[in-house]
């Protein structure tokens, strides 16, 4: 493994800055399989209160891994997606997966 050089710009901490917390990654997750709407989301992710989502998912938007698409409907119709750049994060969730059922195999 090369070794990194720790700046303000290294790789991981942008890395961490794109998808770090506790949801981010979550709901990239749960948006891999196709678009859903907000109440989509708040009932994959229950844990999680809807101030939270909305924050996460502006967020995830400006950064451009999810795109929110309003109909433009009363009453309101908000879609979200993942872009291409979100769908870039899915190995990095899945090794994070592996990652996690490996330690608990072994904390058996």
């Amino acid at each position: 493994m090369s070794s990194i050089h720790i700046t303000a710009r290294c790789p991981i901490r942008t890395t961490l800055e794109l998808v770090g917390g506790k949801w981010k990654l979550l709901i990239l997750f749960q948006l891999f399989n196709g678009p859903l709407r907000l109440t989509g989301l708040k009932k994959s992710i229950p844990d999680i209160s809807e101030k939270m989502l909305i924050q996460e998912l502006k967020t995830l938007a400006d950064s451009e891994l999810v795109s929110r698409k309003n109909f433009g409907e009363v009453p309101p119709r908000v879609e979200y997606t993942l872009t291409e750049k979100g769908k870039a994060a899915m190995p990095l969730i899945e090794a994070m997966r592996d990652f996690a059922l490996r330690y608990e195999r072994k904390m058996e």
